[in-house]
Order: C-alpha cells, then sequence, then structure tokens
C-alpha cells in the first residue's frame, strides 16, 4: 500500500510546481509560499481530526518533536528556495535539479538510518544524476545565459538540498507518531518560517496587491502540497526512505507534460534523454 501512496505523491507533487508557476509570475515567491503553507496548514489539520489522531499530541515524545521541528525547518527552506527558483527558472530546468536530492537522500540513509545501498542501487544513482545534468544543460548552446539564470540554479540546488535533509528527518520523527499528525505539526513550524521571512524582507506590504488569478493558483498548489504530503509520509512511515523517495520524484513526469501544455516549454534531444535516464534509475530502484 506503500507504493500507492508514494506515487500518489508524485501526481500532486507534479501538479504542485506546476499551479505555484502560475500563481508567482508577478506575486513575490516567498510571500506566495507563506500564503500557500497556510492552505496546506488547515488541508493537514482537518485531515488529522478525519482520522481521529488529535489526540496523540499530547502522548508525542520529545526526540519525535524535535526531528519533526527540524524536518519542517528543512521544508521551509525547500520551499523558500524553490519558489525562488521556479520563479526565476524554466520549470523544465529547476524541477531536475530539486529531483536529484533523490541522490543525496539516498546517501543520507544509507549513512544515518542503515539502509543498504546494492551495486544496482549505485546504477540507479549513475543515471539519476546523468539524466538531471542532461537536462540542465539542454539549452546551453540554444541561448547565453542572463546572470538571473545563475541566481534559479544556486536556488534550486539549495532546494535538493534541504528536501533529502526534510526526507531524513522526517523519517526518523515519523517513527512513533501517526503521519497525518505529524505532517500537520511539520506545517505549523513551515508556516512560521515562511512568515518570519516575509517580515524580515519587508514584503507584507505586498499581500493587498496579488491578482485574484494568481491568488487562486497559490492556494490549489497549496492543496496539491497537502494532498502530495499526506501521501508521502504515509508512504515514508511504511516504506523504505531510499525507495519512496525516487518514487515521488517521478513527479518530474508530470511537471514535463503540464509545463509543455501550460507553458509550451519543449524538451530538445539531450533533455528527452536525460528524462528517460532518470525514469530508468527511478524504476530499477524499485527492483534493487
Amino acid at each position: 500500500m506503500w507504493v500507492a501512496f508514494a506515487f500518489g505523491s508524485a501526481i500532486f507533487a507534479g501538479l504542485t510546481s506546476i499551479l505555484a508557476k502560475c500563481g508567482i509570475k508577478k506575486t513575490d515567491s516567498n510571500v506566495a509560499t507563506a500564503i500557500r503553507t497556510i492552505v496546506v496548514l488547515i488541508f493537514s489539520w482537518i485531515m488529522v481530526f478525519v482520522v481521529g489522531a488529535q489526540g496523540q499530541i499530547t502522548s508525542v515524545e520529545t526526540k519525535t518533536w524535535i526531528f519533526l521541528i527540524m524536518s519542517g525547518l528543512a521544508t521551509g527552506a525547500s520551499w523558500l528556495c524553490y519558489f525562488r527558483a521556479l520563479q526565476l527558472g524554466d520549470v523544465n530546468k529547476v524541477v531536475p535539479i530539486d529531483k536529484s536530492s533523490t541522490i543525496l537522500t539516498m546517501l543520507l540513509a544509507f549513512i544515518f538510518l542503515r539502509e543498504e545501498i546494492s551495486l544496482l542501487k549505485f546504477i540507479c544513482v549513475v543515471l539519476i544524476g546523468a539524466g538531471t545534468f542532461l537536462m540542465i544543460t539542454r539549452k546551453e548552446q540554444e541561448a547565453p545565459v542572463e546572470e538571473k539564470g545563475h541566481s534559479w540554479f544556486f536556488y534550486a540546488l539549495l532546494s535538493a538540498v534541504f528536501a533529502s535533509l526534510t526526507s531524513i528527518l522526517g523519517k526518523v520523527g515519523m517513527e512513533n507518531i501517526n503521519s497525518n499528525l505529524g505532517t500537520a505539526i511539520r506545517t505549523v513550524v513551515v508556516l512560521l518560517m515562511a512568515w518570519v521571512v516575509v517580515f524580515v524582507t519587508g514584503k507584507q506590504n505586498t499581500l493587498h496587491q496579488i491578482e485574484k488569478k494568481e491568488l487562486g493558483f497559490i492556494c490549489l498548489s497549496g492543496i496539491a502540497t497537502g494532498a502530495s504530503w499526506l501521501c508521502y509520509y504515509k508512504a515514508l512511515q511504511d516504506g523504505p526512505a531510499s525507495v519512496v523517495v525516487p518514487i515521488d520524484k517521478l513527479s518530474i513526469l508530470v511537471t514535463i507534460l503540464f509545463s509543455y501544455l501550460v507553458f509550451h516549454e519543449k524538451l530538445g534531444r539531450k533533455a528527452r534523454i536525460g528524462l528517460i535516464l532518470i525514469v530508468a534509475g527511478t524504476f530499477l530502484m524499485l527492483v534493487s
């Protein structure tokens, strides 16, 4: 069953990227992140009450609190970097870098969770890494890279690093707690962090300037994120992090499909080969 939840997470995560991109054309990415986190928070706590897990909050262990808070901070940092990267760069370039967090997650899972890395898993890492490289270099010869282009890469890379930390910290934090309750607690941390960033950067004054259309897309991306999270952490609670994370990263297929339909972003020959390598590496991970 955890495999089904992992694939559900991938589908909703893929939709999140497209909806978010539509909502941050004119809206500051930090403000958009803070607003959508409110939606995710409401969504996640509704699920807590639906499954009747709210009573467990008084029995949560100190270790669990610590790892959930740390996971929430890592998630907040990853979100802020990811949506800034989306605002600055093409979806088809940003998403592959973010999804490369699979490689670092496997390494951290080996070091801290003692999850083994077989020869086949190592081959998968090579395939995913090579595929990511091909996808992000697809337009290097088509047009000169503007200075803004270097910024999106930096933010996308940071997003991947924090995302990998989120997976490991979340895996430990979810061991002795209902996954819905754990997700809701983490979201509170993300919400606080996101709004602190908004006020520190002085962007709270731009809230009234957000267009209704973009606000709608931001809220929809929050709902998609909430659904993705609930599926992801349910899968992570029952399955190995080194397999759940790669399945989740298949959201790149959904994202690329909709980026073509919505933004008309096309993949070149090199990028298509890269995408095939990423998908092949991910599927091999399932049988390794």
